[in-house]
């Protein structure tokens, strides 16, 4: 008989940690259940084979270190990723042991971070650990939400099962983000392109109409002082101005970029964001449509695949990435450990929509939660899609059209001082003549 170490939460919720001899992993499972508790991690306790794990692990690793080819920093790409987690379901659909599984994908990586982290989890596992606590020692690649499900698929002994699932959850992310980055890529191009050329005319060409006007002595109108001036900041020939304007406006979007991810990183920086991103005008509403999708996916992945609620709406709440949502679903976590519902404390933060929080009501009731969540959220990624259709159609003529006004205010502003020295000409001309 085996000792297994397990953490489990009962009916109210509460989690619970303890011991269980049993012969089987499975055995163990099936003892805890029957405590009436709700196991989320189960894993065998190593006594006399500690050294001889520790041993073969180091074997291991000197033989890992050589195949990876060193360290690595970042995180893993959520495209790597994706394929990694359908190319394993299928093995395991095929019946393949989980270990050689690990290593027939290992040996297909490129040199890189990726296949470094590979060989420890396949090192992991041959030394008797289970799949979810070797992806656990590994959070670049593996994130929470990722191990968590891994879990119930090993104590469900699903884990083909969850892995397709998870595959899927994480292509549908990846999709959703493709269709929001896709939209940015117009205006950004578009803006970055015309503030160029803005500056280039600012500092080579409006000089030479100020050298032009100078010569010939003519009055300028208000707007093509204003227009000057800001030509000479922008070069940098303004009296005691020792930077040029050029030099502040093209780093200004990356400073901006930057200063906003150091805001983010404060806990108050954060939330005032993450805020004032719901409440801008176009962009706030599709990005809760964005994050209602991505949570309501998330949560119902985590339940469907057997994660206990209260786990799989604290996961939820931490991958949501935004202030105002996690704190909402924080009050739907709280509120169901006391024994209310889902639906009235996500209503009363008026976060989602009325037919999100009537759809969780129904959901509750029928006992389909997570039917319902995969429902809301594939008809709010279609609402997304039509959001960030709608969103390009409007950004290209508003975009014309602002660059429309600052081209024409350029060419306005330098040709009055024109017209202005036509006519004086012309009076001059007509002048003589009578004379």
């Amino acid at each position: 008989m085996a000792t297994f170490a397990y953490e489990a939460m009962n009916e109210s919720g509460k989690p619970q940690k303890g011991t269980i001899e049993a012969a089987t992993k499975e055995e163990a499972v099936q003892k805890i259940k029957a405590q009436r508790l709700f196991p989320t991690d189960v894993k065998e306790q190593k006594q006399k084979k500690a050294d001889k794990g520790v041993d073969a692990a180091g074997q291991t690793k000197a033989r890992g270190k050589k195949k990876g080819g060193g360290f690595s920093f970042g995180r893993v790409k959520p495209k790597v990723m994706t394929t990694f987690t359908r190319q394993l379901s299928t093995l395991q659909d095929a019946g393949l042991p989980l270990l050689r599984s690990l290593q027939i994908l290992e040996s297909q990586q490129k040199p890189g971070k990726f296949k470094n982290i590979l060989i420890g989890v396949c090192e992991d596992v041959e030394g008797g650990s289970s799949l979810s606590e070797a992806m656990a020692k590994h959070p670049r690649a593996f994130t929470r939400l990722y191990v968590k499900m891994v879990n119930a698929g090993e104590i469900g002994g699903v884990l083909d099962i969850i892995l397709q699932r998870l595959a899927e959850f994480m292509e549908k992310s990846e999709r959703l983000k493709r269709k929001i980055k896709g939209a940015m890529v117009y205006p950004i191009v578009v803006i970055a392109i015309a503030a160029l050329i803005l500056t280039g005319i600012m500092w080579f060409i409006i000089p030479k109409f100020e050298e032009i006007f100078r010569d010939f002595g003519v009055a300028l109108p208000a707007l093509t002082r204003w227009l000057i001036g800001s030509s000479r900041w922008v070069a940098g020939t303004m009296p005691k101005q020792q930077i040029p304007g050029a030099f502040v406006i093209l780093p200004a979007p990356i400073i901006l970029f930057v200063l906003f991810k150091l805001l983010r990183m404060t806990g108050p920086g954060r939330a005032i964001t993450d805020t004032l991103v719901l409440w801008t005008p176009v962009f706030g509403g599709l990005m809760r449509k964005t994050i209602i999708a991505r949570f309501t996916r998330t949560l119902g992945t985590l339940i469907s695949a057997g994660v206990p609620i209260l786990e799989a709406i604290k996961i939820t709440a931490e991958t949501s990435n935004n202030y105002v949502y996690e704190k909402a679903l924080t009050k739907v976590h709280d509120s169901i450990r006391e024994g209310e519902s889902f639906a009235e404390p996500l209503r009363l933060s008026k976060t989602c929509d009325a037919i999100v929080v009537n759809m969780i009501d129904v959901g509750e009731e029928t006992g389909e939660l997570d039917q319902m969540l995969l429902k809301i959220a594939d008809n709010y990624d279609e609402e997304v899609d039509v959001a960030v259709a709608s969103l390009v159609s409007l950004l290209e003529p508003l975009m014309v059209v602002v660059l429309g006004v600052i081209v024409g205010t350029i060419v306005v502003a330098m040709f009055l001082p024109l017209v202005a020295m036509i006519q004086s000409l012309q009076g001059g001309g007509s002048g003589g003549s009578g004379v």
